[in-house]
């Protein structure tokens, strides 16, 4: 089998892209289509600071395009039996573990994550792409027989349309593979608008369905910014849109959808808190806590920023933390022994100074200052990079913006409480309900916990619960707007709509006119 053409736009490897600048496409109708509007944005290699690319940003009309070529694909793709679509879904699986490194390499040099870090998150987007392989048996409807006399009621989900995602810098593999994968296996055309910070994988993805037998349009990409964003979202023949981001982003998709009458899936911000409990197992929290908190660089939705160290166990773990958090391996990205990468963008870098600086100012007690991170200690070549360290506080309150504000960086702030309720009301009290965890060794306390917590995904000495592909990712609150979950039997749901058929034969049906409503005799 020859490999796909995994970077059409810059002939060469996604593993070198950034040894020169790359131009970066639309993929409209099942080929690349070179940008129109004349907008362009730079990506960076964020290890090096360099330009390596030049992404496209749609009009409104090349949005447009790609809705026209999505529809003109939905009548033949729609009418494909569920398992032929699967069978696509197969190959592209096969295709995307013999590609699974390559994508991990395009990831690190957009977006920084450590190469094994990005390893993992096209494994947790191929588990989703497994997950639609079943697609078959996830359509299947119920079936009355004799509901009434001579009659039997039966149900049928049936795709949207023309269905599209809107996605983060933060998972260019795997959160597009929250979408895209339900919603063509269930029979839809999917348009993806993913991040122009690092927009590469999204070709690569779309060239690897293409591979696997993909028809022409059912998937394509649009690159751009909100002006992309706003043509989606109002376009009428988008019928529903997915969204992974910012809460005030969120919001506003949630919103404008509705105002345009579209189903909307819009997964907003967080603000992942960790109970540690006095019973928990100091060593492994240590290790839970560093590896939630600065993993990725802190960009990650289900990152844990807040540590809620209950009685005395914060006087025992707080120096623990320190000692970690001043011995994170921060390096290139590409080197296998780095614990943690750069920050995406210098942009992003600057934000997050500066929420250290509010820290200090409000009186948090800054042990650890990742500010003061060299990035010529990064390694070579990476002096003029997007580098910070780790940064821990302690003595953080309530009242503090880097307790309230999602700071999406390695920030972690230990607030100290006196027990168990007083942990859950400060927890249940926050805006966001993305994510948290509990660290302890009784069975009550994780039992209570659990119950009485009001946050989507719940993890019991599991600092990072994302839940597995059949389960679906989703909080509460302010981190979620709409009324499903991303992938798993949500998605399945979000992506199909319900319909009811209620039918008998003329040799059942008794004579003169019926005016009264039908029921079971």
């Amino acid at each position: 089998m020859n490999a796909p053409d995994l970077n059409p736009t810059s002939g060469k490897s996604p593993a070198n892209a950034s040894s020169s600048t790359a131009s970066i496409e639309h993929f409209i109708g099942g080929r690349v289509v070179p940008g129109q509007s004349g907008r362009r944005a730079d990506v960076f290699n964020p290890a090096t600071g360099a330009v390596t690319g030049q992404v496209a940003l749609a009009s409104k009309s090349e949005v447009a395009t790609a809705v026209a070529a999505a529809q003109a694909a939905f009548p033949a793709w729609s009418d494909t039996p569920p398992i032929r679509r699967a069978r696509v879904m197969f190959k592209f699986l096969e295709l995307l573990n013999q590609h699974k490194d390559e994508l991990a390499h395009c990831i690190t040099a957009e977006h920084g994550k450590v190469f094994t870090d990005a390893q993992g998150e096209v494994a947790r987007g191929i588990d989703i792409v497994e997950f639609s392989c079943g697609i078959p048996h996830l359509l299947k409807g119920n079936f009355t027989d004799q509901v009434s006399t001579g009659m039997d009621n039966w149900t049928m989900r049936q795709p949207l349309g023309v269905v599209a995602g809107i996605t983060p810098f933060n998972f260019p593999v795997m959160v597009p593979m929250w979408m895209f994968p339900v919603a063509i296996a269930a029979g839809n055309c999917f348009i993806l608008k993913p991040s122009p910070i690092d927009p590469s994988a999204s070709l690569m993805m779309a060239a690897l369905l293409k591979k696997a037998g993909l028809p022409d349009g059912v998937f394509n990409v649009v690159q751009g910014d909100k002006e992309a964003v706003d043509a989606l979202i109002e376009h009428p023949d988008v019928k529903a849109v997915s969204f992974v981001g910012s809460t005030p982003i969120a919001n506003y998709i949630y919103e404008t959808g509705a105002h345009h009458g579209k189903r909307v899936q819009a997964l907003g911000g967080a603000k992942n808190h960790m109970v540690v409990m006095p019973d928990a197992d100091l060593e492994q929290t240590v290790d839970a806590l560093i590896g939630s908190a600065y993993g990725s660089a802190g960009e990650r939705c289900m990152a844990i920023s807040v540590a809620v160290l209950v009685g005395d166990v914060a006087d025992k773990l707080v120096p623990m933390l320190a000692a970690r958090a001043k011995t994170l391996k921060i390096r290139n990205g590409t080197d296998l022994s780095a614990e943690m990468g750069p920050i995406v963008t210098a942009t992003a870098h600057a934000r997050i100074k500066g929420y250290i600086d509010v820290g200090v100012e409000e009186g948090a007690q800054l042990l650890v200052d990742g500010r003061d991170f060299k990035g010529s200690a990064a390694g070579a070549g990476c002096d003029n990079g997007f580098w910070l360290g780790g940064a821990l506080f302690d003595h953080v309150t309530p009242e503090m913006r880097i307790y309230k504000e999602e700071i999406f960086g390695p920030v972690l702030g230990c607030v100290r409480v006196n027990d168990l309720k007083e942990a859950v009301d400060l927890i249940n009290a926050h805006e966001f309900g993305n994510g948290v965890s509990c660290f302890t060794r009784d069975g009550n306390v994780a039992r209570e916990f659990s119950r009485r917590i009001q946050v989507g995904m719940v993890g019991i000495n599991v600092p990072i619960p994302v839940p597995m592909a059949w389960h679906g990712f989703g909080g509460w609150k302010k981190s979620l707007f709409g009324d499903m979950h991303a992938y798993g039997e949500e998605g399945v749901r979000f992506y199909t709509k319900q319909k009811s058929i209620m039918q008998r034969w003329p040799e059942s049906i008794g004579k003169g006119a019926e005016f009264v409503m039908p029921t079971a005799k």
